[in-house]
């Protein structure tokens, strides 16, 4: 088998995976995501213990145990070009071979939790709700960059592209379903269809000097409706997760508290309050 190049995978001479600057027995198999750095610690102080704290640029890591359950909480940064990053190198360390470079024969598969904040898409969900992404649609065009379509839905996306008549000059959208064991793990949570933008004010329709070329963008979306899944909210992170999460074997779920509702402009007085109820409960179904 052929070894990874250096410049194609930077291990450093610590063996540990450059941007998270972790090494292999610093994670464990299942992984709660998030963007702020500030919630690792609000996820943290849950655990019985904390084994492992480490951190490199925007990328703040705990692993620590849980009820007996090894967990780690881990901070993405904003947007899909972090998650980028952060599931390949995630990946990399439970299925590369550090010392020679080369891809494990037997493959490991990670449990890959995202717990962000979004803002709702339709009239009735109110904020300070919990809901979960059954498919993630993005606007990224991450997915489009890799040869490997399997986990691309392909009439949800179809349908989308039909009725949305997506701009041609942007990314084409694509739609991934969350994986089947962590739905049903996490059963009885909303589900819906999250959409994930490629910024926070005019991929998500918000307008403050500059005008965006999308007319609409909020009914269009709202609008949508495919065997009676609909587009729910909005946030920047789980199509990617979602594409190469799956695409490399792992399994992913994303769960939002609703901290802001786009169509009815209402917004949480107290944010933090209901994701730490979001925290809990997640905690307690890992």
């Amino acid at each position: 088998m052929k070894a990874i190049q250096d410049t194609e995978l930077i291990i450093t001479k610590d063996k540990k995976i450059y941007h998270l600057n972790l090494d292999k027995k610093q994670i464990a198999d299942d992984i709660i995501l998030v963007g702020d750095q500030d919630r690792v610690s609000q996820i943290s102080k849950y655990f019985d213990e904390i084994t492992d704290k480490i951190q490199h640029r925007e990328f703040l890591t705990h692993t620590g145990i849980y009820k007996g359950k090894r967990i780690t909480a881990l901070s993405t940064g904003i947007g899909c070009d972090n998650i980028d990053i952060v599931v390949n190198e995630l990946d990399a360390l439970v299925n590369i071979d550090f010392e020679n470079r080369i891809i494990n024969s037997e493959k490991k598969k990670l449990n890959l939790i995202r717990l962000g904040t979004s803002g709702a898409l339709q009239s009735d969900i109110p904020v300070d709700f919990f809901l979960m992404s059954k498919y993630a649609l993005g606007f990224d065009g991450l997915a489009h960059f890799h040869e490997d379509d399997r986990y691309i839905d392909k009439k949800l996306t179809e349908s989308f592209n039909l009725h949305a008549n997506w701009p041609k000059n942007l990314a084409k959208p694509y739609i991934v379903k969350a994986s089947e064991n962590l739905l049903e793990k996490f059963n009885g949570f909303t589900e819906g269809i999250t959409a994930t933008a490629s910024g926070f004010y005019a991929p998500q329709g918000r307008e403050v000097r500059l005008k965006s070329s999308i007319d609409n963008m909020h009914e269009t979306l709202t609008s949508f409706n495919y065997d009676g899944n609909k587009i729910t909210n909005f946030e920047m992170e789980s199509s990617a997760l979602y594409y190469l999460g799956q695409t490399l074997g792992h399994n992913t779920l994303t769960i939002c508290a609703i901290i802001g509702n786009r169509i009815n402009k209402t917004q949480s007085s107290d944010y933090k309050s209901t994701i730490d109820k979001l925290i809990i409960e997640v905690l307690e179904r890992i």
